[in-house]
């Protein structure tokens, strides 16, 4: 796919200080290697969004970047661990006052408990991922325990409407589930600047997967999250991943399109019943890692059910694994 940056990189850097806005570019130790988060000034302190892992480079980071600062508010977009994860120790350090979805701020308490961690490898064998396999990519699961602890206490819920102050500017808060089920973005009308979290990115596709909880078809969510986020006609788009660029729906078309050939592809993987496991493995022919196994069950799991929900596959449970055959 085309990735839609400016050709100028001085002028993307003029914008954000414009903007008022310090983009922070924060390693990460996986194939996706980088997530952005963002530091601006208002009358009252500092506003931080996302936070990324609870590490010892994402903290020695942040204690560069926020020397002599004083943070008042830390904005979470949603609650996957390199937006959420040091939200926590970041809010210990400076008091700040921490600010996100009630969906994902539950989902956040949730996704690393014990209660649910216990049902994961339970759901993977019913995917029909082998068994050694299977236990790998749960032990995975729990290995984030620590780069998203301590949880953040959420002082105030972030919904559709609301209005934040980022730098020089005022944003609107737009409800964008499908990547998260309590995602959002922030949109500023006048400059048509959108904060599109994970929901648009510039040059990989956002993972849209379903994870055993939470909203039954959330491919159906993204795709409706994009039509909505359409009509914004967004100019300039500042992304978690990725550097920024121009023209949101563009990018947009871009990504309904990828989403109606992935699900043809879906459908022709599973001609005749085959497990979760099998029809991830027909999708996705690359070697994967454990932790990439896991985003690519959770993305084809997502795509099987919103064809399940389209009644254009069929779901059938036999001898304790789920089979899906296209109708």
């Amino acid at each position: 796919m085309t990735q839609h940056v400016s050709n100028n990189g001085f002028e993307t850097a003029a914008m954000l200080e414009k903007l008022g806005v310090e983009a922070i570019r924060i390693d990460l130790p996986f194939r996706l290697n980088h997530v952005n988060c963002f530091l601006a000034e208002t009358g009252q302190g500092w506003t931080v969004i996302d936070a990324g892992l609870n590490n010892d480079y994402t903290r020695a980071l942040w204690e560069r970047k926020l020397q002599g600062k004083q943070v008042t508010d830390i904005l979470v977009t949603h609650y996957h661990p390199d937006h959420f994860g040091y939200a926590g120790g970041l809010q210990e350090k400076t008091g700040a006052k921490v600010r996100m979805t009630q969906t994902d701020a539950a989902a956040g308490m949730a996704s690393w408990a014990d209660p649910f961690l216990e049902t994961i490898p339970e759901n993977y064998r019913a995917s029909g991922i082998p068994e050694s396999q299977a236990v790998q990519m749960a032990k995975n699961t729990e290995e984030f325990k620590p780069l998203v602890s301590p949880l953040p206490k959420i002082e105030q819920y972030l919904a559709e409407g609301d209005l934040v102050q980022i730098g020089h500017n005022e944003y609107r808060v737009i409800s964008t589930p499908g990547h998260s089920d309590g995602m959002i973005c922030f949109y500023n009308e006048e400059h048509r600047t959108l904060f599109s979290a994970d929901h648009i990115l510039p040059k990989i596709t956002p993972n849209i997967s379903y994870w055993f909880h939470g909203e039954k078809d959330p491919l159906a969510s993204y795709l409706a999250s994009l039509k909505k986020v359409r009509k914004l006609d967004a100019g300039f788009v500042i992304p978690s991943h990725g550097s920024p660029f121009y023209d949101a729906n563009q990018r947009i078309d871009e990504l309904l399109r990828h989403h109606d050939e992935r699900l043809e592809e879906t459908l022709e993987a599973i001609t005749a019943p085959k497990t979760i496991f099998k029809a991830c493995e027909t999708l996705f022919r690359r070697p994967l890692n454990v932790h990439e196994m896991r985003f690519a069950v959770g993305e084809t799991l997502a795509h099987l059910e919103h064809l399940r929900h389209k009644k254009e596959c069929r779901r059938e449970m036999t001898n304790g694994i789920w089979l899906y055959e296209k109708v």
